[in-house]
C-alpha cells in the first residue's frame, strides 16, 4: 500500500478548500466594504486587508483554518482614530489611521517573537465581554441611521442611540424619495439576515445571506435600468464609491502624527483590539476544526502583523482572524490555510471583473449587515448569560461596557480589569492575598504514574493566569492532567472559564482533563464558569451545588452501590489513634462514600504550627473489622518518611515471597502476628494492584495512595482496591 504523503494530502484536498474558499469570499465581500465604511475608510480598504490577509497568512501563519480580514472590534477604533487625528478632514484623518495600522502592524510582529500570545489571557472575560457588546452597540449606533438611508448622523454613541426614534420618524416621513428607497433596501437587507437562517431550502443556503443582499441589490439596479419606466431611485451619493481603477490607486500612509499623543493612543488602541479579537478568534475555531489541531499563536500573531503592515501601506484596514468566515471555513470543510488563500484570490477576481456592479450596491444594504453584526454583539442573550455565571460578572460586564461607550475602548478595558480586581477583593475580604501573591510563584507541576499533576496555590485569577497556563501548554493533550485547586482560596471565572476549554480540548484529543480542589469552596453561582471561594473552616457548601469531581463522585457511588454525601460532618473516632496522624490535626472530613463498614472519604488536616503550619488534603479509605489485627503499615519501599514515627519497627520479611519483600516496606512489633495475617492469597493480591500506603490498627485499616486528593479515577481505582481488600481479610 502506498503511503500517503503530506503534500499529497494537500493536493487531495485543493477541491474541498477552492470551494470553501469561494463561499468564504462571498461572505468577505460584502462584509470588507461594509466595514470598510462603518470603519470611515474607503471600501477597498477593507477587501484589500481581506486579500493582504489571505494570502500572507495563509503562507506563514500558525493557524489551519482560520480565514483573515478586516473585524469587527476594530469598527469603532479607527472611526474613531479617523475622525480625531483628521480633525474634520476626514481623508487626511485616513492616511493617518494608516500609519497607526503599520506602527500597530509592528508592534504585533513584536509582540509574537517575544512570545507574548499568552497575553489575551490577561483580560477577564466578563470584561471582555463587555468590550464587545460595545463595539456592538457602537457599530448598530451609527449603522442604523445609514440603514436607514441617513448618512448625515453624527454625534457619539449615546447621541446616535438618542438620535434613533427621529431617525425613524424621519425614514417615515420623509419627501426624499432617494433617501427613502435606499432605508427600504436597508430593511428588507435586514430582514434577510434576520430570517435567512430560518429558511431550510437547501438551494437558497448554498448562497450565504450577506452575498444575497448583494446579489437582490445589485439584480434591483438591473431591474430598473432594463425594465423600468423611471430611473433608479436611489442617487449615486448612496450607493459604495469604488475608484475606477482599483488597484493602481492605493492610499499611502501619512507618518505627520507619529509623535503626537492622540495618534500613540490610536496605536495602542488598535493594536489593543486587534490582539485581543485575533486571539480569542483562534482559541474558538481552534474547538471546531475536525482534526482537533491546535493552532501556534505566537507565529499566527507575527503572520497578522506583517499582513497588518503590508495592508497599511495599500491603503487596507488592520488584518485580524474573523470567527464568522473561520466557522464558514469549517463547515464548508475547508482543512489547511490554502482556504484562506483561495479565498483572497476570489475576492482579486470579484474587484477586478465586478468592480461596475459592486458600485450598484446601496449603503444602506451593506449597513443593515453590521447593524445585524452589532447587535449579535450586544444582544440580550449575552447579557443574561454573563448574569448567570454570577451578579458580579455583570457589574464587570456592565462598567466595561458603559465606560467604553463614554469614553474610549482603552478606558473601558482598564476599567473592567480594575473593577475585577476590587469586585475581587471584596469577595475575599483581604487584598493582601492579591497583592502578596501575584509576584510569586504558585504553580507546581510534576508527573506520576504517567500523569501531569498541576498544582496551584494563594488564589488563581486573570492577574496570574499565564503561570497555569504555560505549565498546562507543556502537557501532551493525549495524556491525563490532575490540576489541583485544593491549595487556592479563590478562583475567578476567567480560570475555570479556561479550565473548561483544557477539559474539551483533551477529551477531542483523547487524553483527560480534570481539575480537584474546589469540593471546600463556596461557587457564586450553579454555573460551572462560576468564581470559587474558599469556605471557612467546618463549614460546608451550599448543599445542592456539586462540583463537577462531586458529580463524578456520586456517579461512582450509584456505580458501585457507596451511599454518598458530598457535605458530610462525619467524625471517624478512629482515625487519629492511626501513627500517620500522630503529630497531625484532623479539620473536616468530606465527600463521604460509605457501604458495609468500609469509607472513603477526602480528609483536611493540618501539621505544625504557626508560620509552619501546613494544610494538606488527601483521599483516604478506611475498613473497620471485627477483628483483632496486628498493627502494622505497609509501604511502597521507601516512599513516606513519617513512617520514622515508628521508631523501633523493622522491615518485616515474609518468607518465599521474595518479589513481594524487595517491592514493599512491611514494619510493626508482633512480627509473628503479622507475618500470619499476610498470607498468601492477601500477598497475591497487594502485589496484582498499584501500590497504597495501609496501615492497620486493632480494630481497623487505613489506606491512600498520595498526600493529595484523587481524581475521579483515582477514587475508583482506591474504592475497588478497599473493597478487595476487605473480602480477603474477611476470609483470614
Amino acid at each position: 500500500m502506498q503511503k500517503t504523503t503530506p503534500f499529497k494530502t494537500f493536493l487531495g484536498e485543493i477541491p474541498q478548500n477552492l470551494f470553501s474558499g469561494f463561499v468564504v469570499s462571498l461572505i468577505a465581500l460584502p462584509l470588507g466594504l461594509g466595514l470598510a465604511l462603518a470603519s470611515g475608510a474607503p471600501p477597498i480598504s477593507g477587501i484589500i486587508a481581506a486579500i493582504v490577509g489571505g494570502i500572507v497568512v495563509s503562507l506563514i501563519g500558525g493557524s489551519k483554518v482560520t480565514i483573515t480580514g478586516p473585524g469587527n472590534g476594530l469598527v469603532v477604533v479607527i472611526l474613531s482614530a479617523i475622525t480625531i487625528l483628521g480633525e474634520g478632514n476626514a481623508y487626511q484623518g485616513y492616511l493617518f489611521t494608516l500609519a497607526a495600522i503599520v506602527i500597530s502592524g509592528v508592534l504585533l510582529v513584536i509582540l509574537g517573537f517575544l512570545r507574548m500570545g499568552a497575553l489575551g489571557d490577561f483580560f477577564p472575560s466578563s470584561a471582555i465581554q463587555g468590550m464587545l457588546a460595545a463595539i456592538g452597540i457602537g457599530i448598530f449606533a451609527k449603522q442604523i441611521h445609514v440603514m436607514f438611508g441617513n448618512l448625515n448622523a453624527k454625534g457619539s454613541i449615546i447621541e446616535l442611540l438618542i438620535q434613533i426614534p427621529e431617525g425613524i420618524v424621519h425614514f417615515v416621513s420623509t419627501s426624499d424619495k432617494s433617501s427613502f428607497y435606499a432605508g427600504l433596501v436597508g430593511i428588507v437587507s435586514l430582514l434577510i439576515m434576520i430570517f435567512y437562517s430560518k429558511i431550510r431550502n437547501r438551494y437558497f443556503q448554498l448562497i450565504p445571506a450577506p452575498m444575497w443582499i448583494v446579489v437582490l441589490s445589485v439584480g434591483l439596479y438591473y431591474y430598473f435600468d432594463l425594465f423600468a419606466i423611471a430611473e433608479y431611485p436611489i442617487d449615486k451619493s448612496l450607493l459604495i464609491d469604488l475608484p475606477n481603477d482599483v488597484f493602481a490607486n492605493f492610499a499611502f500612509p501619512d507618518f505627520g502624527k507619529i509623535y503626537k499623543l492622540e495618534f500613540i493612543g490610536a496605536v495602542i488602541s488598535i493594536t489593543l483590539i486587534s490582539s485581543i479579537e485575533s486571539l480569542l478568534s483562534i482559541k474558538a475555531v481552534d474547538k471546531l476544526d475536525p482534526l482537533k489541531r491546535r493552532s501556534n499563536i505566537n507565529k499566527d500573531i507575527r503572520a497578522l502583523g506583517l499582513a497588518t503592515i503590508i495592508s497599511g501601506f495599500l491603503g487596507g484596514l488592520n488584518v485580524v482572524t474573523v470567527i464568522a468566515r473561520s466557522s464558514v471555513n469549517v463547515n464548508n470543510k475547508g482543512s489547511n490555510r490554502s482556504a484562506n488563500f483561495f479565498h483572497a484570490l476570489f475576492l482579486v477576481a470579484f474587484i477586478l471583473l465586478f468592480a461596475t456592479e459592486l458600485r450598484k450596491i446601496p449603503l444602506a444594504a451593506l449597513a443593515a449587515i453590521l447593524v445585524f453584526t452589532g447587535y449579535k454583539l450586544a444582544a440580550p442573550e449575552n447579557i443574561k448569560k454573563v448574569l448567570k455565571i454570577g451578579s458580579e460578572q455583570l457589574i464587570i460586564f456592565t462598567v466595561t461596557l458603559f465606560v467604553t461607550i463614554a469614553s474610549n475602548l482603552i478606558s473601558g478595558i482598564l476599567a473592567g480589569i480594575g473593577i475585577t480586581f476590587v469586585i475581587h477583593m471584596i469577595i475575599n475580604k483581604n487584598g493582601l492575598l492579591f497583592i502578596k501573591n501575584t509576584l510569586k510563584p504558585n504553580v507546581l507541576m510534576f508527573t506520576e504514574d504517567e500523569k501531569y499533576y498541576v498544582s496551584v496555590k494563594n488564589f488563581s485569577s486573570f492577574l496570574n493566569y499565564t503561570k497555569l497556563k504555560s505549565k498546562l501548554d507543556q502537557i501532551p493533550e493525549t495524556k491525563e492532567a490532575i490540576v489541583d485547586f485544593s491549595l487556592c482560596d479563590f478562583v475567578d471565572h476567567s480560570v475555570m472559564e479556561n479550565m473548561n476549554n483544557y477539559s474539551e480540548t483533551f477529551e477531542r484529543k483523547g487524553g483527560h482533563f480534570e481539575v480537584i480542589g474546589l469540593d471546600d469552596s463556596k461557587p457564586g453561582s450553579a454555573h460551572p464558569f462560576a468564581l470559587r471561594k474558599t469556605l471557612p473552616k467546618n463549614m460546608s457548601s451550599k448543599e445542592g451545588i456539586l462540583t463537577k469531581r462531586q458529580k463524578s463522585i456520586q456517579h461512582i457511588s450509584e456505580e458501585m452501590k457507596y451511599s454518598y454525601d458530598a457535605f458530610s460532618d462525619l467524625k471517624i473516632e478512629e482515625l487519629p489513634s492511626f501513627g500517620y496522624f500522630k503529630m497531625r490535626k484532623i479539620n473536616k472530613i468530606s465527600n463521604v462514600l460509605t457501604k458495609n463498614n468500609c469509607t472513603l472519604f477526602d480528609v483536611q488536616f493540618s501539621e505544625g504550627e504557626m508560620i509552619a503550619k501546613q494544610v494538606i488534603k488527601t483521599t483516604m479509605f478506611h475498613i473497620q473489622t471485627q477483628k483483632n489485627l496486628p498493627k502494622f503499615t505497609l509501604d511502597k519501599e521507601g516512599v513516606f518518611e513519617y513512617l520514622l514515627h515508628f521508631a523501633g519497627y523493622k522491615d518485616i520479611e515474609i518468607k518465599k515471597h521474595p518479589d513481594f519483600n524487595r517491592r514493599f516496606y512491611l514494619s510493626g512489633k508482633k512480627e509473628e502476628k503479622i507475618r500470619a495475617f499476610f498470607t498468601d492469597e492477601l500477598i497475591l493480591f497487594l502485589e496484582s494492584n498499584r501500590q497504597y500506603h495501609i496501615e492497620a490498627t486493632n480494630t481497623g485499616l487505613l489506606i491512600l495512595s498520595k498526600e493529595r486528593l484523587a481524581s475521579v479515577n483515582e477514587i475508583k481505582a482506591l474504592a475497588y482496591f478497599g473493597a478487595g481488600l476487605q473480602k480477603i481479610i474477611e476470609k483470614c
